[in-house]
């Protein structure tokens, strides 16, 4: 008979035969598992197999009753465990069979409790009080279950314990229940925490609304491991996180600040139209819809709107969602955003930018200033300073030499704007010149680098939209620019864009032209130039975008309620 093969350094004693082919590597495991064959072994894969010395066997039945006692041990072990969870299991039961018999009575005998929302819990400290929530955390810890309940207003810690604790719907409650408790709300001791400073001691509670467990347990649809793609559809539940729902209630925050600081520079808020019959910001990116059979498109901005309500509601406002059909896959690109746009009358290039500087640095200013938004920011952005006036100020042309100064390039593309690769496919990288429109890359780059807010100005006209005041001529041939803006910010790129407006009426008819625009359908619009014209501008900024500049956010897409981009279309099927 063959013997059993043993090779000390090639061999596997857990998938090796004890074949030639596939040896064993240790004797003592080979002699454990064929006690009564006899064995050949060899030190490598470079020497030959002979039969094993005496003291080697010795040796080898030493390390076989090892391992048979290493076996045996882990048997009774495997016993012990199977003992001890089959116990575990019955008290379990047994637990939850007793449990069904207790029957939780709110005691009539107690204070009536005072029915309150979480984040009002403060003044009612020693109290019995009544609140409802989500369960946001869950811990048993020895008979004593610790509940994080959550409501929108704030977190509270609640705590179960005695007979409260001991219930069929104690022992099965889950992430995401609705609950009802009832207790009294004490300040926790020194040296221990909980959200507010205080927690409840429960004396009475019920579920509400049972979430499930199992497979469609909350932490198994959804937890921060989950694919992008599985968080996009779950997004109505990933609402619920405390990220997500600190950049909303920022959101919220920030609207509100935004609105005073406008008011208190003498602005009235309107509330233009979402359906449009002429487009502002080129064709190209507009959806189009049929509006009782005649063709109409989703607004791209309602600066035309506006301008027509500077005679008689002077400087204006408003926020308003806006659409852009472009395909669009940035982090900073949304099909649909909420635009803040205003138009202000008589003022120049130089008004129009300090007003936009003032209003970014006091609307961040009143949200610093709001101990609950300040919260805000420092959670999602712990590292967050205020932008320092006055902010830099680059002319577009000054851009183009600083790009190239620093070696920052753009793709360069063929007449058709296709991207030109190499033999390699890469794409061919080119120096910026007089008249490209700066990519979005080689932006946020400048952006980084400088890392302060930035105006960049004066675009060339071929860049801007028909409606954008020229800047005067110095009488020298070249390139005519425009008097715009962009406002950059470190770590997100362009967060508001604006512009003088063309105030004479023979220069916009010209403009229509010059872009092959109908003026027809902007008869209303013209007539802003023809009945008592001004000098104005005005300009929109992208609410996401100031967020997630404000809270660190990646993407734009965190700080829209249900993003809608060319990505994805829907996000979650709502």
């Amino acid at each position: 008979m063959a013997p059993i093969h043993v090779d000390e350094s090639a061999g596997s004693d857990e998938t090796g035969k004890g074949t030639p082919e596939a040896p064993y590597q240790t004797l003592a495991f080979a002699l454990y598992t064929h006690p009564d064959e006899k064995f050949a072994i060899r030190k490598d894969a470079a020497g030959t197999y002979e039969e094993p010395t005496q003291s080697a066997l010795k040796k080898a039945k030493k390390g076989a009753d090892g391992i048979e006692k290493k076996r045996k041990k882990a048997e009774e072990l495997a016993e012990r465990e199977a003992k001890e969870k089959a116990d575990a299991r019955e008290r379990k039961e047994k637990r939850f069979e007793e449990s069904k018999k207790i029957v939780l009575q709110e005691d009539a005998t107690l204070p009536a409790a005072v029915k309150a929302k979480i984040g009002n819990l403060t003044p009612l400290r020693s109290k019995r009080i009544r609140t409802s929530g989500w369960v946001h955390r869950l811990r048993d810890q020895k008979e004593i279950i610790f509940v994080v309940l959550r409501d929108g207003t704030g977190y509270l810690q609640c705590v179960l314990s005695g007979q409260v604790a001991q219930t069929y719907e104690a022992l099965t409650l889950t992430l995401e229940s609705t609950i009802e408790v009832i207790g009294t709300l004490k300040t926790v001791p020194d040296g221990q925490t909980a959200p507010g400073g205080h927690e409840l001691v429960v004396d009475y509670w019920k579920v509400l609304g049972a979430s499930p467990g199992g497979e469609d347990a909350f932490t198994n649809k959804l937890n921060e491991k989950s694919d992008p793609s599985i968080q996009a559809d779950l997004r109505h539940l990933v609402l619920r996180g405390e990220t997500a729902s600190a950049v909303l209630k920022l959101r919220a925050a920030l609207l509100t600040a935004f609105r005073q600081t406008l008011i208190e520079h003498d602005l009235l808020e309107v509330t233009p139209p979402c359906l449009v019959q002429t487009q502002v910001e080129g064709g190209a990116t507009l959806f189009k819809l049929d509006y009782y059979n005649q063709p109409a498109f989703l607004t791209q901005s309602s600066q035309l709107y506006l301008e027509t309500c500077l005679p008689s509601l002077g400087d204006v406002f408003c926020v308003q969602e806006s659409f852009r059909a472009e395909n669009s896959h940035t982090r900073r690109h949304l099909s649909e955003y909420t635009h803040l746009e205003a138009e202000l009358a008589f003022i120049t290039f130089t008004d129009l930018m300090d007003h936009i500087e003032a209003i970014i640095c006091e609307t961040t200013n009143k949200l610093l200033q709001n101990p609950a938004s300040a919260a805000l920011i420092k959670q999602l952005n712990p590292t967050f300073t205020a932008p320092e006036r006055p902010f830099l100020r680059m002319s577009y042309v000054d851009a183009i030499k600083w790009l190239n100064e620093h070696d920052i390039k753009h793709e360069a593309e063929d007449a058709e704007g296709n991207v030109i690769r190499d033999e390699s496919g890469s794409p061919v990288m080119v120096e910026h010149k007089v008249g490209d429109d700066i990519a979005e890359a080689a932006e946020r780059r400048m952006t980084d680098i400088l890392a302060r807010p930035m105006f960049l100005y004066g675009f060339p006209t071929e860049l801007k939209a028909f409606y954008m005041k020229k800047m005067p001529r110095d009488g020298a041939a070249g390139p005519t620019f425009t008097e715009s803006c962009d406002l950059l910010m470190p770590g997100v790129g362009e967060i508001v864009g604006g512009s003088m407006r063309i105030a004479d009426e023979e220069e916009l008819l010209a403009a229509y032209k010059r872009e092959g625009i109908d003026p027809a359908p902007y008869y209303w619009f013209t007539d802003q130039r023809k009945y008592g014209t001004c000098e104005h501008g005005g300009y929109g900024l992208g609410v996401e975008r100031f967020l997630a500049w404000l809270g660190k956010r990646f993407t734009v897409r965190e700080c829209s309620l249900y993003p809608r981009c060319a990505t994805f279309m829907f996000v979650t099927r709502v």
